[in-house]
């Protein structure tokens, strides 16, 4: 397979809400592009970006897919993101790789809160976008009442390039108006057939077109002084104007039709090749594109040649049971060869290299090498995840990686079984590499494995993923909270330990003085042992006793925390004495000390922002109140309202499915770790005595 050159390539991502008809719009993009002798279905599982097991069941895209076409001399990468937003980190990356964005609104759905979202994050990359309109075959429909709705809801500026010729079910050709025809498209084959606006049509075209001419025009002095001269632009001049502001991402054109019966894909097609820049063209709106940082922390820009040095982004990593580990990757600048070591500059690791492939979907062509711009898949590369920076060893660079949202949801998992325990450990682990917005810890505090992921088919996925791939099957079940006891007084104790047996008995004593610290200090040890009355070799005993005690606090056995011990006095035996007795002497006095000082249970508080429609803030903010949060702000931006508060964790566990009836699914938040605080009286009574009660059935069972 020949090397592209860079100005021919289109890296484009596909994104929208789950349901749009992403996946049926890169099918008849690639079928009309001629790279599929036909068009597959996502209902019947035979799409080529629907490829996992996981995604035919679902019947919904879970994975980046990449599909590589032609047209036209050029070639076009596409990206089909995930639609759920629980898997808004393939579309991040997605993003990182390309240089365009086909925004896919369905005319039935309109403008949802969740492409609102994926709307900011596409204006914060700064990457030109083309809008395709999909499902106007539907009844109730019309291109100019969504148009009308991205112009307002998302605030662009928005340039319909199509006019349909009728709606809903009656919706036959569209009328392209920069190529000022009529483009006929047929079902059953890929050509499109461009014939003359009919003359009952003529005024209509002639209005969208000038209506084009305007918004073209206002982004650009030069131009708006000859529009307003001739009262026209020339075919190259509208053209030009365009180009320049779409690849600024001032313009936003409007493409529409039905993706399933392939009406306006071709128009879309001819957009894609018109509009979109190539690698090249966008580092020249976009210097920042090639910027990375040396050694050192100077930065450094890579130009998209061939000459350049190589240097590349991995933005996705597969692990193919046939063909092993792949590293998606984004080529910024030079050349690389199959089978050539390259450098690791986030690892700081070199790597043997493997083969190259040209992506298809779940095809994966070997070619010689690949140069600046392209998207390809290296193999092999053992110590490189996704967010790396490869480039040449003599000339390194390492550009930012991907910032991944945190999760949302936890469950805890365990085994079936115990000998899947290495199996599920391995198998997440390799999950994790695959998709870095998963999150598996083992908490020791809890002594559970916890799972942690995007949303509730976040999690599903994942461990259909783990049988499917791994043969390994898990219990699922909500988290234990990692609540922790802490003093509200001073308090003393004396821990003596005393035992005689046939030879050396043993022989520990010390005053224990235990007092509170401030929320977060954790843990401190004082010795204040004056006169020898403890040897000074046997202080550091009695402090890992209390540190051991510290483990199990004394009203449920969650470790206590935010506690200052100090020795103070003690007693021993010149022959009995041993650092033994002494950690078993502190242990037992720190215990004595705790019970006596008022203890009290902690609770963890996570830190929420919400963001919800403006219409259902109020609800969202009852719900939270309900939980016994604390809000600490709320803000808009745009139509969206963002809430802010403090939750207890407990309060969060079924809070996704909770926030996804309250706003139609149309919510999402992130949480993460604020602080611990006391548990109100009534509920840390009722919760210790339930830990109790686990504890000791445990003890039975």
């Amino acid at each position: 397979m020949n090397v592209p050159l860079t100005e021919s390539i289109r890296n484009v991502a596909v994104v929208s809400y789950a349901g749009s008809g992403k996946t049926s719009l890169v099918e008849a993009l690639a079928y009309c592009a001629g790279s599929l002798p036909a068009p597959g279905s996502v209902s019947a599982g035979t799409t080529v970006s629907d490829f996992e097991p996981e995604e035919i069941h679902h019947r919904t895209s879970l994975n980046t897919a990449v599909i590589r076409c032609s047209y036209q001399n050029r070639v076009l990468n596409l990206l089909d993101t995930p639609g759920s937003s629980s898997f808004i980190g393939e579309t991040r990356s997605a993003l990182r790789a390309v240089d365009g964005v086909i925004v896919v609104v369905s005319a039935a759905s309109g403008v949802r809160s969740a492409l609102q979202r994926l709307w900011w994050m596409i204006r914060d990359s700064g990457l030109p976008c083309v809008v395709f309109v999909n499902d106007l075959d539907k009844d109730g429909t019309a291109f100019e009442n969504t148009v009308e709705a991205l112009t307002k809801e998302l605030e662009m500026t928005a340039v319909p390039l199509i006019l349909p010729m009728g709606n809903g079910a009656q919706l036959g050709d569209i009328v392209d108006l920069l190529q000022n025809r009529v483009v006929t498209t047929r079902s059953d084959r890929p050509q499109s057939q461009p014939a003359p606006v009919p003359p009952e049509w003529r005024d209509r075209v002639d209005q969208a077109r000038r209506r084009v001419m305007e918004l073209v025009a206002e982004g650009d002095e030069a131009l708006l002084e000859r529009y307003l001269t001739d009262g026209v632009l020339t075919d190259e001049a509208l053209l030009e104007g365009l180009q320049a502001g779409v690849q600024c991402a001032s313009l936003v054109p409007i493409v529409g039709g039905s993706a399933i019966r392939h009406i306006g894909v071709h128009t879309l097609l001819q957009s894609l090749v018109d509009l979109v820049p190539s690698p090249a063209g966008r580092a020249h709106v976009a210097p920042l594109q090639g910027v990375g940082l040396i050694e050192g922390g100077e930065s450094i820009t890579r130009n998209p040649l061939p000459t350049d040095p190589f240097s590349a982004l991995v933005f996705k990593t597969l692990i193919d049971p046939f063909i092993g580990r792949l590293s998606y990757m984004r080529v910024y600048s030079g050349t690389l060869e199959a089978d050539t070591a390259v450098y690791n500059s986030t690892r700081q690791v070199r790597e043997r290299g493997g083969h190259l492939f040209s992506i298809f979907g779940k095809k994966y062509t070997p070619i010689t090498r690949a140069a600046a711009g392209e998207i390809v898949a290296i193999g092999k590369l053992k110590d490189t995840v996704t967010g790396d920076t490869l480039c040449d060893e003599h000339v390194p660079i390492r550009y930012p990686g991907i910032p991944f949202p945190r999760p949302v949801v936890s469950f805890a998992i365990e085994p079936k079984s115990k000998t899947d325990i290495e199996k599920v450990s391995l198998g997440l682990h390799k999950l994790i590499e695959e998709d870095p917005s998963l999150e598996f810890v083992r908490h020791i505090e809890t002594k559970e494995m916890v799972l942690s992921g995007m949303g509730q088919l976040h999690i599903d996925v994942a461990l259909e993923k783990l049988h499917r791939k791994y043969g390994a099957d898990v219990i699922v079940h909500a988290p234990k909270i990692p609540y922790r006891e802490t003093i509200r007084s001073v308090a003393q104790a004396q821990g003596k330990y005393k035992k005689q047996t046939g030879g050396h008995g043993q022989y520990g004593d010390c005053w224990l003085e235990v007092g509170p610290l401030p929320r977060g200090q954790g843990f401190e040890f004082e010795n204040k042992i004056v006169g020898g009355a403890i040897p000074r070799n046997f202080v550091p005993a009695v402090e890992k006793g209390v540190v051991e005690a510290l483990h199990e606090g004394p009203l449920a056995g969650y470790p206590a925390v935010d506690v200052r011990v100090t020795v103070y006095d003690g007693s021993y035996h010149v022959v009995d004495s041993s650092e033994l007795a002494f950690k078993i002497a502190g242990s037992m006095g720190v215990k004595k000390a705790l019970e006596a000082a008022h203890p009290i249970l902690l609770e963890p508080l996570m830190t929420v922002e919400v963001e919800v429609p403006a219409e259902c803030v109020g609800t969202v903010l009852g719900d939270v109140n309900a939980r016994r949060g604390r809000i600490l702000m709320v803000e808009a931006n745009g139509h969206i309202e963002i809430v802010k508060a403090l939750v207890p964790q407990a309060e969060m566990l079924n809070y996704a499915a909770s926030l996804n009836s309250m706003t139609g699914g149309q919510g999402s938040y992130a949480m993460e770790h604020a602080h611990y605080e006391e548990v109100p009286r009534e509920l840390a009574g009722r919760i210790i005595e339930e830990h109790k009660m686990e504890r000791h059935g445990a003890v039975v069972h």
